[in-house]
């Protein structure tokens, strides 16, 4: 993982305006900004080298692959195998994403299936995972707040 440092104004004031238009073109960006389409571009380019813009992959509905039930399962895993348990649970194509935790679990996982059967299976196939010792499945019941980082570059922008 890349160091990201810290995000200036101008960075932040960037940033929102690409959160704000995904599509956007260099110089629209640099228009909204007041930058020149140079310095926007170098920015950018920073920024990713930086690692602070992650994958220009769009958000899909998992729900419209029909996938509709959300879930996290937590996971504690032999430590030792910690690497193994996540080579392994990106092979698991319901699996959307994993994150080490710390506490008394190890892994975070987000996974989507068709139905409480299928959740069952993917469950089932987590848990049989070489290296899993226990796992605890929670629902999605309704999103409450989707994801987003704008509050915080706002935040950069007005101090």
């Amino acid at each position: 993982m890349r160091d990201p440092g810290t995000v200036d104004d101008t960075d932040a004031r960037l940033l929102l305006a690409l959160a704000e238009s995904p599509r956007a073109t260099v110089l629209a960006l640099a228009e909204r900004v007041g930058l020149s389409r140079n310095t926007v571009q170098a920015r950018l380019a920073a920024l990713e080298a930086r690692g602070v813009l992650a994958s220009f992959e769009r958000r899909i509905d998992p729900a419209a692959l029909g996938y509709p039930l959300a879930a996290f399962v937590t996971v504690q895993v032999t430590q030792r195998m910690l690497a193994d348990v996540a080579a392994a649970l990106r092979e698991v194509p319901e699996v959307l994403e994993v994150l080490g935790l710390s506490g008394p679990a190890d892994l975070l996982v987000r996974v989507a299936a068709r139905d409480a059967d299928d959740l069952y299976r993917i469950a089932g196939q987590l848990l049989a995972t070489d290296g899993v010792e226990r796992t605890t499945t929670s629902l999605v019941m309704r999103t409450l707040v989707e994801h987003r980082v704008a509050p915080l570059l706002e935040r950069i922008v007005a101090s």
